[in-house]
């Protein structure tokens, strides 16, 4: 089984995660994955292979004589993106791909060549999209794929190799991957999050996330005697969403820009919730923005001359970069393990975050690598067999370096 044929077993287990459940995984279908995956590292050959608290982990000894290696960890999560279908998964499987617009059969979209040039370059390739009906599941389930791909070609060649160990987490899509993980149990000196996209890049950056929860109470009168008297809690929530700067959304933001995003409310005349995330790479620019909420609730109370806005901010997880760079080496031995790939190199600063951002907080330095995949969370997702195939080529590269 190649890791064209290990992606598609994985993303038949539909696997969304559920943040407004507590359980840890946050849905029951990712216990399915982890069943699965412990079954096949078993028949792979990875030995210590558990499940403990829903995190899946298991190693490859050291070869002979290279028990002294550091050990390398190779980490990847479970879940998919909950804001997009993440059920009844049809990939559509297209060979020898002309490098042209392909159809989603299943909802009529057109994944374009126009909006996503890069497809050209894909002339060729196995292509594996979805039939726009439901996201893929590239995220991360190929990132699971190249691991387990490169474990079991590892397990089966006489390359030496210090020891090895891979870890799989659930509930990564809604921040919480890395809130139980067991690094001492895990072993890793140093580790990779398999999370990225298109094969070459190396993350070793990523935002500062924080969340903001706005709560505007008003005063629900009868309409036909509210003159005076009525304060309407959606209409004083508008109006502060309108206070955050336009120009400072993802719709209008790239690279090294950070933005406000209203992901979700719900209210009436009398109470509404507004739910925001902010993210930037800088420190002080995160506090910044978590300090704008404060300040414009602080304006509308002003105005209103009640305190009718409530806002919580809180801080998800930082930028890796300070936590990564003293350990440059992992940084070195992915550029020479791509080049060694037949690429270039490509210092890519992540716009979002990855369980390695909290991991290297936690102790345990961990860039993150690419899966071979692009557009995720959504329908024009897609990934080909060739990328996934550089991708565990550069894993096994790592492993060989590091031996």
């Amino acid at each position: 089984m190649g890791v064209t044929e290990k992606f598609l077993s994985y993303i038949k287990i539909s696997s969304p995660s559920d943040e407004f459940c507590e359980n840890c995984p946050s849905s029951p279908q990712q216990l399915d994955v982890a069943e699965f995956l412990l079954k096949q590292m078993l028949s792979i050959g990875l030995v210590n292979v558990r499940i403990d608290r829903g995190y899946v982990y298991g190693e490859i000894p050291a070869t002979k004589g290279y028990e002294d290696k550091p050990c390398i960890g190779f980490i990847a999560h479970m879940d998919t993106a909950p804001e997009f279908n993440g059920f009844d998964i049809k990939p559509q499987i297209i060979e020898n791909y002309n490098g042209e617009d392909v159809l989603l059969k299943g909802s009529g979209d057109v994944l374009s060549v126009e909006e996503f040039p890069e497809l050209k370059g894909f002339k060729g390739h196995t292509l594996i999209t979805t039939d726009g009906t439901s996201l893929l599941g590239a995220d991360d389930k190929a990132g699971i794929a190249v691991i387990m791909q490169a474990a079991d070609e590892i397990i089966h060649s006489d390359v030496p190799h210090g020891k090895v160990v891979v870890g799989f987490t659930p509930d990564e899509e809604i921040g919480r991957g890395a809130d139980l993980f067991d690094i001492e149990g895990f072993g890793a000196q140093y580790a990779y999050t398999v999370d990225g996209g298109l094969p070459g890049e190396i993350e070793y950056e990523c935002f500062n996330a924080a969340s903001a929860k706005i709560t505007v109470t008003g005063r629900s009168i009868h309409p036909g005697s509210s003159k005076n008297q009525m304060i309407n809690s959606q209409r004083v929530a508008f109006e502060f969403d309108r206070m955050v700067p336009e120009f400072e959304r993802p719709e209008y933001t790239e690279g090294f820009e950070g933005f406000y995003h209203l992901t979700d409310f719900e209210g009436s005349t009398e109470k509404t919730v507004f739910r925001y995330i902010l993210r930037d790479h800088d420190d002080e620019k995160i506090q910044k923005k978590q300090q704008m909420m404060h300040d414009i609730a602080a304006f509308l109370n002003k105005k209103y001359g009640k305190e009718l806005v409530e806002v919580e901010t809180k801080m998800s997880y930082q930028n890796m970069k300070k936590m990564v760079l003293p350990h440059y080496h992992l940084i070195e031995n992915a550029s020479k393990a791509i080049q060694q790939a037949g690429l270039t190199p490509r210092s890519v600063a992540i716009r979002g975050g990855t369980d390695g951002a909290r991991l290297s907080y936690m102790g345990l330095p961990c860039p993150n690598l690419a899966t071979g995949g692009a557009n995720f969370h959504g329908k024009y997702e897609y990934t080909t067999k060739e990328n996934m195939e550089k991708c565990v080529e550069i894993v096994k590269n790592i492993i060989s370096l590091y031996a």
